[in-house]
């Protein structure tokens, strides 16, 4: 995980950044799709 992808992650368990927050971050490319699943702790997106 990148640092930028852990310092998203910190701030989304402290209820600093939203759910919102964190899509926008992977939608501009910051985070890649597995980090956004690890910090949402959600199944990844389906690639096809």
């Amino acid at each position: 995980m990148s640092s930028f992808a852990e310092k998203v992650k910190r701030y989304y368990d402290k209820g600093l950044w939203t759910e919102k927050m964190v899509h926008d971050a992977y939608n501009k490319g910051r985070i890649t799709a597995d980090e956004l699943a690890e910090i949402l702790g959600e199944p990844e997106p389906e690639q096809e």
